[in-house]
């Protein structure tokens, strides 16, 4: 196994707090929402001879700097650290891997960025329409996308991981979050007090995790704001559709869990969904606001790539969760590694 180290490297954006390991072919990793580098520690290690792994900390998140995030930009400002941390390592381009909302970051880099991707791993992508409040092409449910954004996380979850609370007395505590949200029974539970820091490293404020929120006349009565994580990720600011056609034509292999609540076409954390099942109550009806479809948003996104003369496949892990690497590093590790030798040779 590698020896995986960690620093903080200054870039031209930012300081950037990143794990690494190895060395020749570099894959950058980039953790989701809630979460940090650290994440990717286990696969680091399990790199083959011949592949340098890097996953740092997106800002606002673990050890990097706490640098607002401008939500109108969607998860550019993500993105642009990232190009940065390439520079500052001299580095023409990489392997992508994005877990979750570092998929959404992933596709947005190589939109942006076509010439610095080799290939991408999606990983229990978010919707390449953003998260909550589309329909199944992407429009919008309500024209000021209501059901996205800052206002869609629970207070109370927000106000534990301020306080940095380890609990597991209050369902919402983020212990019992990463319990019974990132896995799909306490039995599959993985590597908790890891994901746990992670998610108490988080910076919290209008500015970081939730994001600020805007009023709305619309069922659920909140719409995105334009400031933090979860505003950068609502489909007001996020659309990666044009991946499909324009781009770049490097290999894509999808993997996520067949158990996952958090991504899934009836997530857990959807207010369509949870709307259908009565758990937020004045739901105006599946005609007007149905759960996002997001496992078939992103099967869709990637059909149209395919007919626009992209290779990708979809790979799926049974009884897995959010988290397909902490949960089943094995299984992973051997997809990961089967798809970098094929990029390497693309």
């Amino acid at each position: 196994m590698n020896e995986v180290t960690e620093r903080t490297l200054a870039t031209e954006r930012l300081a950037t707090h990143l794990w690494e390991a190895g060395t020749g072919e570099p894959l950058l990793a980039i953790h989701g929402n809630l979460s940090n580098g650290a994440v990717w520690r286990e696969q680091l290690a399990l790199l083959p001879a011949g592949v340098r792994g890097l996953a740092p900390d997106l800002r606002g998140f673990g050890a990097s700097e706490r640098a607002p995030v401008d939500a109108t930009r969607g998860v550019r400002d993500y993105v642009d650290d990232l190009v940065a941390l390439l520079d500052a390592l001299e580095l023409e381009a990489a392997h992508l891997a994005g877990h979750s909302m570092g998929a959404a970051v992933a596709l947005q880099l190589a939109l942006d960025h076509p010439g610095r991707v080799r290939s991408i791993v999606l990983v229990a992508p978010v919707s390449p329409f953003g998260f909550g409040g589309t329909r199944a092409d992407g429009s919008p449910c309500v024209p000021d996308h209501a059901g996205s954004g800052g206002g869609t996380a629970n207070p109370e979850l927000v106000r534990r991981i301020a306080e940095g609370d380890r609990g597991d007395e209050s369902p919402l505590s983020p212990r019992n979050v990463v319990r019974g949200l990132f896995f799909p029974t306490p039995a599959d539970v993985r590597d908790e007090e890891l994901l746990l820091e992670g998610m108490l490293e988080t910076a919290v404020g209008d500015d970081f995790y939730p994001g600020d929120v805007a009023g709305s006349d619309h069922w659920p009565a909140v719409a995105p704001g334009t400031r933090g994580v979860l505003n950068a990720v609502s489909p007001r600011w996020l659309d990666l559709g044009a991946f499909a056609e324009h781009g770049p034509r490097v290999p894509v292999l999808w993997v996520r869990g067949d158990r996952d609540a958090i991504v899934a076409d009836g997530s857990a954390v959807d207010l369509g969904h949870l709307g259908a099942t009565g758990v937020v109550p004045g739901w105006p009806g599946a005609d007007a606001f149905p759960a996002q479809p997001m496992v078939a948003q992103t099967r869709a996104l990637l059909e149209r790539f395919g007919a626009a003369g992209g290779t990708w496949r979809e790979e799926v892990l049974d009884g897995t969760g959010h988290f397909p690497f902490t949960q089943r590093p094995d299984a992973f590790a051997a997809l990961l590694h089967e798809h970098l030798r094929v990029g390497a040779r693309a």
